[in-house]
């Protein structure tokens, strides 16, 4: 029995919630431990397709218990939404749990991101204007409302009242914005809280209860390592922490509680909205990759940048995580290509760089030095073993194993639970 932290370990949108979904199923508790739905995982069961946003992966197994840990932060709205979507579809949402501690989203967090993403003109950082930013803002300030605070309906409504006052002060004087009504997002909410006040709970003591009996636990990350607020790509990252180090923060767990932890990385790389991207394609085979990958953001719809995968990235993502495994997904979109790179250092200004810089400046001026290798063209969605893979695609994970520094738990040749194949044993 094991706890698992799974991570991304690229830009984001990495496949992560294909890879839950497949752990889950010998998981007793799932957890998502931070960000908000400016997260999007894309799940495939029985050639159904699910957008999960907010809720853990693990809600499709209807006798999992799901988990939205205190790092999260909340639009009820959204949540609401998505949990009627759910039921409309005959999936059980009784299981899921909600952090007493979460913070809470409101209006003015999603129209002050908007205007100040706006203001930045060509410096904008590429956000979903999800409200996220202003909301995580709000609770390192210690102006947020919590969700205990929002089932309790004197102490928000006073709380409310001292938020709207600066926020509606701010977005009037400051950028010139229409200012919000106090009664409208207070009737508003209070109708979010007794839909939701059901699920709220102390969710620190069911996951260490969790732990102690000795279940399986799976903590899910949102976005990816390299967006970490303070280990990502400065300032185009998010506003929380998806490495691995987060899942006790927003889980309300010790780290000794923890077993094993696995970054999932696409067979290439993408990344959404500005920044430096090393190995960004800007020709055919990009343009090959993001159609053949539809590579299109589940929460925004945006096209995702495409390039080779990125071994630098990789050996960092497995040093700032302590990964255990890499969990390598959407390896059959690679198939057709005669040949396939892989980046194993950059060059900086005349010298070889082996590690991840921490400047943006030289980020920018890093050009990725790339080893080639042959290609496959044999359709490889069939595949449930690695025997059952083209010599030149094993070739490739091991290359990819050998470059980042540790070993693949687990390869996905498709969007279905089927088209896995598992490498290791992840619970034990």
């Amino acid at each position: 029995m094991s706890t698992v932290v799974l991570i991304g370990a690229q830009w984001g949108d990495e496949g992560k919630g294909k890879v839950t979904d497949f752990l889950a199923e010998k998981a007793d508790l799932v957890v998502r431990y931070q960000g908000g739905n400016n997260a999007g995982h894309t799940v495939v069961v029985d050639d159904r397709e699910f957008k999960l946003h907010l809720i853990p992966s693990g809600i499709l197994y209807p006798e999992k218990i799901c988990i939205i840990g205190s790092g999260v932060v909340i639009d009820p709205e959204v949540l609401i939404k998505e949990l009627e979507s759910l039921q409309r579809r005959g999936i059980n949402t009784g299981n899921l749990k909600i952090s007493q501690r979460a913070h809470v989203i409101f209006p003015y967090h999603r129209l002050l991101d908007q205007v100040e993403e706006g203001r930045k003109g060509e410096n904008k950082i590429g956000t979903t204007c999800r409200g996220i930013g202003p909301a995580y803002m709000d609770k390192s300030a210690r102006v947020g409302i919590r969700m205990v605070d929002l089932v309790d309906r004197e102490v928000f409504a006073g709380l409310l009242e001292r938020n709207m006052e600066g926020k509606n002060h701010l977005l009037t004087k400051v950028y010139d914005s229409e200012a919000l009504d106090l009664n409208s997002v207070l009737g508003a909410y209070n109708s979010y809280a007794e839909t939701l006040k059901k699920y709220l709970a102390d969710v620190s003591i069911i996951i260490n209860d969790a732990t102690k009996q000795g279940k399986n636990v799976l903590f899910e990350g949102a976005q990816g390592t390299l967006l970490d607020l303070d280990h990502g790509t400065y300032p185009y990252v998010t506003s929380s922490h998806p490495t691995a180090g987060a899942a006790c923060l927003g889980a309300g767990i010790g780290p000794t509680r923890i077993d094993r932890v696995i970054g999932v990385a696409k067979a290439y790389t993408t990344r959404v909205g500005e920044g430096p991207f090393p190995t960004e394609l800007s020709d055919d085979v990009g343009t090959f990759i993001q159609n053949r990958g539809g590579e299109f953001g589940t929460t925004t719809g945006r096209p995702r940048r495409c390039g080779w995968f990125d071994g630098v990235v990789g050996r960092y993502a497995v040093r700032i995580n302590g990964l255990d495994y890499l969990a390598i997904t959407k390896l059959d979109v690679l198939s057709g290509l005669e040949k396939v790179k892989i980046c194993t250092s950059y060059r900086y200004r005349g010298e070889l760089m082996e590690e991840f810089p921490a400047s943006l400046r030289v980020l920018k001026e890093c050009v990725p030095v790339y080893e080639e290798l042959p290609g496959w063209q044999e359709d490889i969605t069939g595949a449930r073993s690695l025997e059952d893979l083209p010599p030149a695609a094993r070739n490739y994970l091991e290359r990819i194993e050998e470059i980042s520094g540790a070993p693949i738990a687990l390869v996905g040749v498709g969007s279905r639970r089927s088209q896995t194949i598992l490498t290791a044993s992840i619970y034990d």
